[in-house]
């Protein structure tokens, strides 16, 4: 695998709010974004929280990350593992209360990625020059398309527009998504926070991908140039991972 990472604050905000985890381990396939809730509290403390717990909670069971079940299972155990931790952390510390956070990991295994989601942070999936968002948007707007009431044109700027309906440390409980990708060589995946979805658009990030080829830190580190040429109104994180090897581990 080829990997690149970066998050940056952006040019709007105060602190960034976004954390990551970009596995240096091929034997721990493991890429995590979070994006703590800006209208909420301590969005910087609930990403790092849900990052690490879910680092150290499949690390704690590594030995059993050997099989499509154990992993699905696994990762959802993972994300209910830290959206109970926040949300009662979040009780406990007044300046907590409120607080959230997304999350898009992805694990992989053999000749799949295994994706978890909650939020608006995105996967996309590149293949055979073709772009495709992975993740679906826990958004209002994003409801509103489904349902009809707005146009994909009306969400660009619509009020609303960065409303989540579903984050991880706001409730007791936690409905996450749940994706399977087979893998090719050649395939990239892209994780990011939404502080690059909504200033660069799929067709900006093909282009960015086939110019710099399989240099992924230049990918990701183009991409969020660019966030910030458009506006840079969020933090912005990328993760960005290139699979050369037909099969993986």
């Amino acid at each position: 695998m080829i990997v690149g990472a970066v998050s940056d604050i952006g040019l709007r905000r105060e602190d960034n709010q976004d954390s990551m985890f970009a596995s240096s381990d091929e034997e721990f396939p493991l890429f995590i974004v979070a994006d703590g809730m800006g209208g909420h509290n301590a969005g910087d403390i609930a990403s790092f929280m849900a990052v690490e717990g879910i680092v150290k909670y499949l690390k704690n069971f590594y030995d059993k990350l050997n099989s499509v079940k154990n992993i699905k299972t696994l990762i959802r155990e993972a994300v209910e593992h830290v959206n109970k931790e926040i949300y009662l952390e979040s009780f406990e510390v007044p300046e907590y209360y409120g607080m959230g956070t997304t999350i898009t990991l992805a694990y992989i295994y053999k000749s799949k990625v295994f994706i978890g989601h909650v939020g608006d942070s995105r996967a996309y999936f590149i293949h055979n020059n073709e772009i495709k968002q992975i993740t679906e948007d826990h958004t209002l707007v994003n409801e509103l398309i489904k349902n009809g009431s707005i146009t994909p044109a009306e969400a660009i700027n619509h009020p609303q527009k960065n409303m989540i309906t579903r984050a991880i440390g706001t409730s007791s409980n936690i409905e996450m998504d749940f994706y399977t990708i087979d893998i090719r060589k050649e395939d990239i995946f892209i994780l990011c926070s939404d502080g690059l979805s909504n200033m660069v658009g799929e067709d900006n990030i093909l282009e960015i991908v086939n110019k710099y080829n399989n240099c992924m830190n230049e990918i990701c580190n183009s991409l969020v140039e660019l966030a910030k040429t458009n506006g840079g109104k969020d933090n912005i994180t990328v993760i960005g991972i290139k699979f050369d090897d037909e099969v993986l581990i």
